[in-house]
């Protein structure tokens, strides 16, 4: 049935790949249609509340549609549907933070830009970890490199990462990240804040681990309330924990989440919890990189860590070279918390900067945008930045 299915799929890509491409058409998704977030949201935004209206027309693909309210100059289609082939076949320019599959049957005039989701990376990613990812992703990935006519870098190590690990030669626009262009302008604190019904006076601490194999919890122990007592100590003030694990554990977080904290782990835009949060702890999570934008405290709790380096990714950076506080257990973590000394860490902060020689200035979507013109109309509409 599924290779039937298959088949009746790519004969109605054939046919829609026999129409008119769109020059203004543009078509995105993130995460396979499982939300409205990360790079292809920032630059549907930027269009959005900088383009004239109707410059661009803008499809987004979603699992469930109707779950997302979103402007109504962009129109959503539902994954797999025959609109969705539709727009995908006979837009001109296709944005993904992820990889594409083989109904993705690119046409000679289509533009691909991949954007990936982070700004760099810790844990080693495609080719640097082929082998322990399935066989059948790598096939995947490599033939969708070969589609790819654009990649988008937040900085000079992630460049170098994507042209080995991405089995990739094309062009890399080395601009900064588009999601991250929100930490430099903190629109809409205040109705995240609402959404979240987190007081105005409250200050914000971010709990954020990256996945375990086989859906281990035992590394999620931290103690949420003696965390609150450090942070107020530390830095005064009433705090709000807010807790978002992995989207695989949605199942499992009434056992894992504990005390007195928000559990954020549906919630779709990370980069808004990010910009609300005064203090960040995670462990490996890429998210440690985003944040570094920000400048304001990051803390790994990694109670696993001998484990984890054991068995899972082999990593791009020795974690105790980093600029983030390493804490092994909860007391350990409030002993450092306590020590924090802000003028050193953005000292380390600064030194890690020059080390991956960052792009993020808040700019990122709109060289995004400019480059669009040009590839959509031929036109520069500012500067083109030059791709690397």
């Amino acid at each position: 049935m599924n290779q039937l299915k298959g088949y009746v799929q790519l004969i109605i890509i054939h046919l829609f790949n026999c129409l008119p491409i769109k020059k203004n058409k543009i078509f995105m998704f993130s995460y396979y249609g499982s939300q409205y977030g990360c790079n292809p949201k920032y630059i549907t935004e930027y269009i959005l509340n900088n383009i004239p209206k109707g410059k661009f027309e803008i499809i987004w693909a979603f699992n469930k549609p109707n779950d997302h309210k979103l402007d109504p100059q962009i129109k959503k289609v539902k994954v797999m549907s025959l609109k969705y082939f539709y727009e995908l076949c006979t837009s001109k320019v296709i944005i993904t933070n992820f990889r594409t599959t083989d109904l993705f049957v690119k046409r000679k005039n289509q533009y691909y830009i991949q954007t990936w989701h982070s700004s760099l990376r810790l844990k080693h990613i495609e080719k640097d970890a082929i082998e322990i990812l399935p066989e059948n992703y790598v096939k995947m990935a490599r033939r969708d490199s070969k589609k790819i006519d654009l990649l988008l870098s937040g900085c000079q190590y992630s460049t170098q990462i994507f042209r080995r690990a991405f089995w990739y030669k094309g062009e890399i626009l080395e601009q900064g990240t588009p999601r991250n262009d929100i930490f430099f302008y903190r629109q809409h604190i205040e109705s995240i804040r609402d959404k979240l019904n987190i007081p105005p006076e409250s200050k914000v601490v971010l709990y954020a681990p990256t996945f375990r194999k086989n859906n281990d919890l035992t590394a999620y122990d931290l103690n949420y309330t003696q965390l609150k007592k450090t942070l107020q100590q530390r830095f005064a003030g009433e705090w709000t924990v807010l807790v978002k694990f992995h989207p695989h554990l949605l199942s499992s977080k009434n056992r894992i989440t504990e005390g007195n904290v928000i559990d954020v782990t549906p919630y779709n835009d990370v980069q808004e919890l990010l910009i609300l949060s005064d203090v960040l702890i995670t462990d490996y999570s890429s998210l440690m990189f985003d944040f570094t934008t920000t400048k304001r405290p990051c803390f790994l709790y990694v109670p696993d860590i001998k484990e984890y380096l054991n068995k899972e990714r082999k990593l791009y950076f020795d974690v105790n070279e980093l600029p983030f506080i390493l804490a092994a257990s909860n007391s350990e973590l409030s002993k450092r918390i306590i020590e924090f000394n802000e003028e050193d860490y953005k000292g380390e902060l600064q030194s890690f900067f020059n080390q991956v020689g960052t792009g993020e200035n808040g700019n990122a979507s709109e060289k995004v945008v400019q480059h669009l013109h040009h590839v959509c109309f031929s036109e520069k509409g500012g500067q083109i930045y030059e791709a690397v």
